[in-house]
């Protein structure tokens, strides 16, 4: 399934657009394309291809370390798991350097109306309601949250608000 719905989030003088397909579904897709005999591990060698076709162009000081790191620590074979935890990140943070930090922080905070560093289901009901200006149908909300909460804790904190945008 699919984040159904273009969210449109205003910041002091920027617009910023994003169509949340969920952030993992984008990595499993390239994670399954590279992983050429099916067997759920990708080999060192063809990282560097797949974080291309994603987008992310590593220097090459960065891929010795990658594959040094792969092959020490993985034994030249990396999973899902180790996957996203290499791409995860360097997506926020690309994101992060093209939106501008102060800019996503902004945007954050116009959902997150108590302050406490997270967007709770209630938040997240009035930022797309003032949005959209209409209800969401019964459990559409549930599944926006589902999808866009990645480490399943119930809502949504700044590094999965970013990671969202960070989806292309």
């Amino acid at each position: 399934s699919f984040f159904p719905l273009s969210l449109v989030c205003l910041t002091n003088f920027h617009v910023l657009f994003a169509t949340p397909m969920i952030f993992l579904t984008e990595l499993h897709e390239a994670f399954k394309e590279f992983d050429y005999d099916q067997d759920g591990y990708l080999n060192y060698k063809d990282v560097a291809e797949c974080m291309r076709t994603m987008g992310y162009m590593p220097t090459e000081m960065e891929l010795l370390e990658i594959v040094q790191q792969i092959k020490m620590r993985m034994g030249g074979l990396m999973d899902f798991e180790d996957f996203i935890e290499l791409m995860g990140p360097r997506m926020m943070g690309e994101t992060a350097d093209m939106l501008g930090l102060k800019e996503l922080q902004s945007a954050f905070m116009q959902f997150d109306v108590d302050g406490d560093g997270i967007i709770n289901l209630e938040e997240l009901k009035e930022a797309l309601k003032t949005l959209l200006g209409e209800k969401l149908k019964k459990g559409e909300l549930e599944e926006i949250l589902k999808e866009l909460d990645i480490n399943a804790d119930g809502s949504i904190d700044f590094e999965e608000f970013v990671m969202m945008l960070s989806i292309r």
